[in-house]
């Protein structure tokens, strides 16, 4: 019997850790897009999403409306009934949602407006989850239904995934002796624990028919009722705006021929589609794992690839720095000889200017020579000293250095290298070549032309597809349709291929006569292939024709029967 017990737990507790499980992997999916923690009295937008109510506010107080007051938190009401006695007369509970009355008495209601009044001021609330601007309407916040439905997930969530840890007090008990909380009322707004539920709701009373619920910090109004008119409750749906109506919004002339469905209808309907979607995925769970499995080696592709990549590159910069390097020190090398070079001129002349001074060597050999009587010694030897003299008087009328050192004609201009660096980045594959209709001809074999947009990448080569159209009328000649197009009545066959064509235009042979062919093409690089042209149609000849070729002209002769037709490609 105790193994049977122990078996009994343990399948329990395997259980609820399982629900557990499962509850935390849904954990994502109550986030707040806004706040990315878990959403609190969240309101329904126009676009279907939910989002806190008080991130709601402060988006709009960012972005320049008028901050409106915001309700309480959910676990600390306003009304406590511990300061209220069941022998007492208490309240009625109220008839709407305080979140709907507090936005009310903020936006206002929607009175009619005199025709000097101002235009209101009409509300966009940028949607995180869509990543547009979503129009909430006059009266702002006042439209947003709140999502009751997440709301109770959400709390269910709480429930489950603190298996009990999280207690709720009932609000009744005087402490210290205040009890767990086993019940909640969803019209008294309170929860209870038996003994007090039982007190403040006695067999035989209108209280008696309250709705009990299990206990919560966040009391939600029993049925959703129409923003504008406050008692209508929303019976009907409208496929067309996509919203909940009320018996008076649905008779508006702004949802006149729209498709407007019973709540009901559009619940079973919602219900399900949802049931059949959710069904047709559970039953292909081995495709989703294998996809996510895909995904993960996808994951793990890419970072091995962005490694390799990035080794690539650091090889790459490094070959750039060696061969700046070695330019470097070549361009060094030439400033260097031509700095020794202009050193040792300017240095000479400096020894020659040097030696012009009083007490230098030439003016004293000079001073020593003319002290020389003997006429024939003494024109032997003042022969070369004229000359140096001559030539330094030359030189001090004309002085220059013999050596320019600004070495101006060694500036560098890196600009160009410097832009070319600048725009280093990853090669792009080719953008979609386009084709050139005017030099795109149809005989018995088709010419196909075509260039590259001017902001594409080089391609290394291209790859022409072409395939034959079978039934349909014929289609026009150089007709452009874009890509996947087919014709009304016409089917394809399988592509062909030419590869590695190296030109911009290809010669396609071995065609049907009279038919109809379509043709694409597409670039290729290092980066890979790029994306598809335009699909051009061309209509093949019904009788073979005849080309030569002169050897003085690039323009193809066809002859055709007794025709001559010149052809410019």
């Amino acid at each position: 019997m105790a193994d049977a017990e122990l078996q009994t737990f343990t399948s329990i507790m395997d259980a609820l850790v399982r629900i557990s499980s499962n509850m935390k992997s849904m954990e994502r999916e109550l986030h707040c897009p806004v706040c990315e923690e878990m959403v609190k009295q969240p309101i329904v937008l126009p676009c279907s999403h939910s989002v806190c109510v008080l991130c709601a506010a402060e988006v709009l107080v960012q972005r320049g409306y008028p901050p409106p007051e915001l309700p309480p938190e959910p676990n600390t009401p306003t009304s406590s009934p511990l300061t209220r006695s069941p022998r007492q007369n208490r309240r009625p509970p109220p008839k709407t949602d305080r979140l709907d009355r507090v936005i009310r008495t903020v936006c206002g209601t929607h009175p009619g407006r005199r025709r000097k009044d101002t235009p209101p001021i009409l509300m966009l609330f940028p949607c995180p989850t869509c990543r547009r601007d979503v129009e909430l309407g006059e009266r702002g916040l006042a439209d947003c239904l709140r999502n009751l439905t997440l709301e109770r997930i959400v709390e269910r969530y709480r429930h489950t995934v603190s298996l009990g840890t999280m207690a709720i007090m009932c609000q009744f008990c005087k402490p210290p002796q205040t009890l767990e909380a086993t019940k909640g009322c969803a019209d008294c707004r309170s929860n209870f624990c038996n003994e007090c539920f039982k007190l403040y709701h006695p067999w035989g009373t209108p209280r008696a028919q309250h709705e009990h619920i299990l206990p919560t910090h966040s009391f939600r109004p029993k049925v959703l009722v129409c923003v504008e008119h406050e008692q209508e409750r929303l019976q009907f749906y409208c496929r067309s705006c996509q919203r909940l109506l009320c018996s008076l919004c649905k008779l508006r002339r702004a949802h006149s021929g729209h498709k407007i469905m019973p709540i009901a209808l559009a619940y079973q309907t919602l219900k399900d589609k949802i049931t059949k979607e959710m069904n047709y995925i559970l039953a292909n769970q081995d495709s989703v794992q294998a996809q996510i499995t895909q995904v993960e080696s996808g994951i793990a592709q890419t970072e091995v690839n962005s490694a390799v990549v990035k080794e690539q590159l650091s090889q790459c910069v490094n070959e750039l720095r060696a061969v700046l390097a070695e330019r470097q020190g070549a361009l060094a090398m030439c400033l260097e000889g031509s700095r020794a070079q202009r050193a040792a001129a300017l240095n000479a002349q400096l020894s020659e200017k040097q030696s012009l001074l009083e007490n230098a060597g030439l003016l004293t050999y000079t001073q020593e020579l003319l002290k020389e009587s003997d006429q024939s010694c003494f024109v032997q030897a003042a022969r070369v000293t004229h000359n140096r003299l001559v030539k330094a008087i030359e030189n001090l009328q004309h002085f220059s250095l013999s050596a320019d050192p600004s070495f101006r004609h060694f500036q560098m201009d890196v600009s160009r290298e410097l832009k070319a660096l600048s725009s280093m980045d990853f090669i792009q594959a080719p953008l979609a070549p386009v084709i050139d209709t005017q030099k795109t001809l149809a005989y018995d074999q088709l010419y196909l032309c075509w260039r590259l947009p001017q902001d594409s990448a080089p391609a290394w080569h291209y790859s022409v597809e072409f395939q034959r159209k079978v039934g349909g009328a014929g289609a026009v000649w150089g007709r452009v349709w874009s890509e996947g197009s087919s014709g009304s009545n016409g089917t394809h066959c399988s592509w062909q291929r030419l590869d590695d064509v190296g030109g911009t235009s290809a010669v396609i042979d071995k065609l049907e006569m009279d038919s109809v062919y379509v043709l694409r093409v597409r670039g290729c690089n290092k980066a890979g292939f790029g994306e598809y042209s335009e699909e051009v149609y061309l209509h093949t000849t019904p009788a073979p024709v005849f080309i030569t070729f002169k050897a003085y002209s690039i323009c193809p002769i066809i002859h055709s029967y007794n025709l001559l037709i010149f052809a410019d490609l």
